[in-house]
């Protein structure tokens, strides 16, 4: 089953703030069927609770997501914004994230979850890949690349 949807793939999304960038999101994601009409507010509520902003270097991203209980199908929505969106880092620092790519994910398996985040993490942690991948301007080009990576 494919994670990677090319009409997942959103540029230039702009939003005042975290909470209407996460809602707007989450509703994208609810209108194609992947979630839960619960989504929306369950990913608020998660993002207060367990922050998800990784200041990773090149890109800093933000890698939103809610309890399985909420998705239809398993879907990461990649979205790159217009204007840097601040998030709270994840464990718990406090610290300010300035996202400019974001990652939600529907996640129907809990365990899936884990493995998905693991699988990310080779890509984060190379600036090269996630700056090429931040400047990728075609959806297409954005699922082959990451798909390599989700496979």
């Amino acid at each position: 089953m494919a994670l990677l949807h090319e009409d997942l793939v959103l540029f230039d999304v702009e939003a005042a703030d975290r909470e209407e960038l996460l809602t707007k999101l989450a509703n994208v994601l609810r209108e194609k069927g992947y979630v839960k009409d619960s989504y929306p507010q369950a990913i608020l509520e998660r993002e207060a609770a367990y922050p998800t902003g990784l200041n990773t270097k090149g890109v800093a991203i933000a890698m939103p997501h809610a309890a399985a209980a909420h998705a239809v199908e398993a879907a990461i929505l990649v979205a790159r914004l217009k204007h840097p969106v601040t998030f709270k880092e994840m464990g718990g620092t406090g610290k300010d994230v300035p996202a400019r790519l974001v990652f939600m994910l529907s996640i129907d398996d809990p365990e899936g979850h884990v493995i998905m985040l693991g699988k990310f993490m080779s890509i984060f942690c190379d600036e090269g890949k996630l700056v090429d991948l931040y400047e990728t301007n075609n959806p297409k080009a954005v699922v082959e690349k990451l798909s390599k990576v989700v496979a």
